[in-house]
């Protein structure tokens, strides 16, 4: 009984040292990128709750998030997915937003004594979550929650929209957060791309917007 309980709250442990380091205390910088949403904003195709959740839901479903998924979850599994991370990138913007946040992140870790190397922010946190006990699964489902939230502060801030509205946007989406971690562990590279146009052409778009709050 007492291994059991031991095991127990390693787990419990492990899920709040991954949570530390998905939140937006921790410093990556992730407020400083809007992943192309700003470039939507500006052009009108994102201007309330409803147009945020669209252009949120084909981003996770087609774009960066189901893709992110399943490199995190195949860099935790074992396999080396830096090069991927970078073939895989729709943009310039996109491969620095990424990789500036991952060298962050791995930085960061380092400093707290764990071992980590600059990657694709995806690939630097399913290598980094090899030292937890959790299923990749969970770890994927945190980390595009935190892509998520990232995105609706984005647009809080930006449309603007209320704080309320954000958040009920952001639960909306929890739905689809789920079923993607749910089948990133198990589906294979020769699967996985994007087809969420607009956002990726609002993200190459986005370095010639002439007034520009976020990095991307």
């Amino acid at each position: 009984m007492a291994m059991v309980a031991r095991l127990g709250t390693i787990m419990r442990t492990d899920l709040l040292t991954l949570t530390q380091w998905l939140s937006p205390a921790f410093p990556l910088g992730s407020f400083a990128y809007s992943h192309g949403l700003e470039q939507g904003i500006a052009d009108g195709a994102v201007h309330d709750a409803q147009s945020l959740q669209i252009w949120l839901t084909e981003t996770l479903c087609f774009g960066a998030g189901h893709v992110d998924a399943v490199l995190l979850c195949q860099a935790l599994q074992g396999a080396d997915m830096a090069d991927t991370a970078c073939a895989l990138a729709a943009s310039k913007e996109r491969w620095d937003e990424s990789l500036a946040q991952g060298t962050a992140f791995a930085e960061t870790l380092v400093t707290l004594g764990h071992q980590a190397r600059p990657a694709a922010l995806p690939v630097a946190v399913g290598e980094a979550a090899r030292a937890l006990s959790l299923e990749p699964s969970e770890v994927a489902q945190l980390y595009l929650h935190a892509f998520a939230s990232n995105l609706v502060s984005v647009a809080v801030r930006f449309v603007p929209l209320g704080q309320s509205e954000g958040q009920a946007v952001l639960a909306a989406l929890h739905p689809i957060i789920a079923e993607i971690a749910e089948t990133a562990p198990t589906t294979p590279l020769d699967r996985v791309g994007t087809a969420a146009l607009m956002g990726d052409i609002a993200a190459m778009r986005h370095e010639t917007l002439d007034v520009r709050l976020f990095r991307t």
